[in-house]
């Protein structure tokens, strides 16, 4: 039988082991260090991944393997932006991989953005099934994986991407272009409102 003492040593251990297991990922998490090429993507997508340009998308808080595909699409010549082209031209795919992982890591903001109008909301939820947006991302535009958060981005560029894509000049994922050309084009204010929004 233990005595009361050995008993309480026993727990602190057992405390302690389970503190110092769940420790690493945790640090790992919050003490993750900027790899040296994210310096430049700060110029213009702000303090952490969050830009003033409200043309130049949020990457803090979006998903890693998205942020990849994109860097990746970018380094390939797939998506087409002159700064970003020249920018990933230069990286490798580890490279991609920690930048990714950072921006990743950093807290999604608060952009404090209006609610979308009654009719906004209405219209966009129609075309949200009709397009079936949740499938990729999500009931509520939070994604997974490979597949961006559009909740809370910023609205002009989400309305920017919509009207890309719609056009076929953003051309890195053809399912898109042909998802929103089932839709109408006023639908596409009405998204961004909406997914802004959220």
């Amino acid at each position: 039988m233990m005595l009361p003492r050995t008993v309480a040593l026993f727990a602190v251990a057992a405390l302690a082991f389970v503190g110092l297991s769940l420790a690493p990922g945790r640090a790992r998490a919050q003490q993750l260090a900027m790899p040296e090429k994210a310096q430049q993507c700060l110029g213009c997508h702000g303090e952490k991944g969050v830009p003033v340009d409200k043309l130049i998308p949020v990457i803090a808080g979006q998903h890693q393997g998205y942020l990849y595909l994109m860097l990746r699409d970018f380094k390939l010549g797939l998506r087409k932006n002159e700064i970003m082209n020249a920018m990933a031209a230069e990286m490798t795919r580890d490279e991609m991989m920690a930048i990714a992982e950072w921006f990743s890591k950093q807290p999604w903001p608060n952009l404090n953005q209006p609610r979308a109008s009654e009719a906004d909301t209405k219209r966009s939820e129609l075309a949200i099934v009709a397009g079936q947006c949740g499938a990729c991302h999500g009931a509520q535009g939070m994604g997974d994986g490979t597949n961006p958060r559009i909740a809370g981005q910023w609205q002009e560029y989400l309305l920017l991407t919509l009207t890309e894509f719609r056009s076929r000049a953003r051309k890195n994922n053809p399912w898109m272009s042909d998802i929103l050309n089932t839709l109408q084009p006023e639908d596409m204010p009405a998204l961004a409102n909406y997914m802004a929004g959220r």
